[in-house]
This record gives structure tokens, sequence and C-alpha cells, in this order.
């Protein structure tokens, strides 16, 4: 969560409740600055802190806020961790899709470290190429859609450099894609499932439209809803059965693409999807399928992840104006769309 991000969701939150905080964290003394204010709600903008303060993000031993707080029975908005792992991990929640019978294009990895010196002739070009471990687009761009086996090492060499991270090297779907907010009615128990379709400006160097770190960042994606009956019910029920496949919960997104013949495909889960007005596919499927503004929506995230605390009657969710809330974020960050 930028401070782009947290600022906004700090200034509609703090006309609802009386005491509402940002706390930044970078390491685990930070996470447990935060324990010792036993807040009644974190409204997470971000997944993990390293175990070691001598390394970075990228390290393998990372302390999962969602299973700190959850420690010292701290109620924190949105998925617990298992779900944030798979979000963070695209080739882990792919395979889960897998194994629970769910559609995703054929995919294999490279690790960062391995020398690919010749084709995998488990798929066949055009595929497509990004980092395992990014949001926002990140590693995505004119070069992402490889035809021949030189562009392939090419690609999987900047992502090693420029992101010290994996490859996921999957099959290339050229149909239309779609983004899917999902969010959880508290009084009925049933989720909204409200999907958007999205629009890239075609790609400059294979004209192929997909959404690349420079179309999310620059916000020049158009957003379309989704109007076919028979299309909708099959891109939302692929959707909500990931979102329960991968463990999320409360609110999160699912983004899916059509393959060639029109049958939609898994891409990628984000348990923390970017919550700024007016830019990111979230609020705006929220607001295009049932009308849901900013406001009314940050606060519906806000009471579902207050009913699972200890500190607030559940009587009380609707009225209740005294709640410590508080925002987590990096510094410095980055959204995640």
């Amino acid at each position: 969560m930028s401070q782009r991000s947290r600022n906004a969701a700090l200034a509609v939150l703090r006309k609802h409740y009386t005491h509402v905080n940002v706390s930044i964290l970078n390491n685990l003394s930070d996470l447990e600055s935060l324990v010792a204010l036993n807040p009644d709600l974190v409204f997470l903008g971000m997944e993990f802190v390293p175990a070691d303060e001598e390394m970075s993000l990228r390290g393998i031993d990372k302390v999962w806020l969602s299973d700190y707080l959850d420690e010292y029975n701290i109620a924190y908005t949105g998925s617990s961790q298992r779900a944030h792992e798979l979000g963070r991990d695209k080739a882990l929640a792919k395979q889960r899709a897998l194994d629970k019978g769910l559609s995703t294009s054929s995919f294999y990895v490279v690790r960062q470290n391995q020398s690919l010196t010749e084709p995998n002739n488990s798929l066949k070009f055009p595929l497509f190429v990004k980092p395992t471990n990014r949001g926002g687009g990140l590693g995505i761009d004119s070069n992402s859609v490889v035809h021949n086996f030189a562009q392939l090492q090419a690609k999987i060499q900047s992502i090693a450099t420029d992101f010290q991270s994996d490859s996921l090297i999957e099959e290339y779907l050229p149909g239309r894609e779609f983004s899917v907010a999902i969010l959880r009615d508290r009084t009925m128990d049933t989720y909204s499932v409200m999907p958007i379709e999205l629009v890239a400006p075609p790609n400059n160097k294979s004209g192929a439209r997909f959404l690349s770190a420079e179309v999310k960042s620059s916000n020049t994606e158009q957003v379309i809803p989704v109007t076919d009956i028979i299309l909708k019910m099959r891109v939302t029920d692929l959707a909500l059965s990931i979102f329960y496949a991968l463990g999320a919960r409360d609110y999160g997104r699912i983004d899916i693409r059509l393959d060639k013949s029109g049958t939609p495909h898994f891409l990628e889960v984000n348990p923390i999807p970017s919550l700024i007005e007016g830019y990111g596919s979230f609020p705006k499927a929220c607001m295009l399928n049932i009308g849901m503004d900013y406001e009314t929506m940050l606060l519906h995230i806000v009471k579902l992840g207050l009913s699972r605390g200890s500190h607030v009657p559940v009587s009380n969710i609707e009225s209740i104006a005294t709640a410590d809330v508080t925002i987590t974020s990096l510094e410095p960050a980055l959204d995640t769309v």
C-alpha cells in the first residue's frame, strides 16, 4: 500500500472511527510495536516483513502479518496467511487451481539461477513470461510475449536481473481479459462476484493487448461491464471457485483470461488489491456491478474484519465509532493494482 493508498483510506476511516492511524512496518520490530498497541483492527496494506532485519523483502524467511496477528488475537482485514502465500507465488496458485480441477493455462517455472539451454517442448510458442512473485504488472512489458527460444531466454534473464525473481512461463492466452472483484456480505454470509472486462491498448511491439506495468500505472485500460449472461456466469463461477480453492476470505481479486476457444482460465489472485478510488479494478468492479462507491466499499471491508475481532461486540459493528484501526504499509511502497 502506497502513501496515496493509505492516505485515501485514512481520510475515509477517520470520518467514521475515532482512532485511525498508520503503522509503517519494515521489520519485525515494527510489527512488535504494532501488536503492543493492541488495536481493534489492522487494515492490511501489506503481507509480510523479513524475519531477519539484515534481509530484504526478497528473502526466503518471512513473518506473515496475518499469521502473526492471529497469534495475538488481533483482528485484521482480508485473508489469512495461506491465501497471501498463494497470492505472492503465482506458480503455486496455478498449481492449486490445477489440483482442484480448475482451468488455468499450462505452465512451468525457470528459477533465477537456472540456465535454460534448450526449449521446454511441453509448451508451444507464443508463450507469456512474467515474474512469479510481483504484482502491479511489474516485469510485464513489450517483451513478455515471446515467439522463439532466444526471446524466451532474454526475458527470463531480464526478470532475474531486474527483479531477482523466478520466471513463470505459461501458454499465451489470446482472448479477452477479466478482473473479478469478490466481496463477502457479512449478514448473508454470501459473496458478491463482480466481473469487469479490461481492454489494454495494443502493445506497440507485438500488437497484443495485456496489462503491463505501464498500462496499470497509467490507468489507461478500458473498463467494460460484462453483459453477456453466459460469459458472465462462466467467468464468475471460475473466479469464486478459485477464491475458495486458494483459501481467500472477505475480499480479493481474481484475474481471468480467455483462450482462443473462449474458455476462461485463471491467471492470478490478489488478496490485497489496490483500493484507490478510480484506480485499480477492484473499486471499479464494485461501482459498475452493484453501485458501491469507494467510501462504502472501504467501510464494508472494515466491518468484515471487525466482526472477527474480540474487542467489538458483533451487535455493534454497524454503529460503533470508537474503534482503534491501524493501517499497515511499507515505506517506501508501491500500489499493487
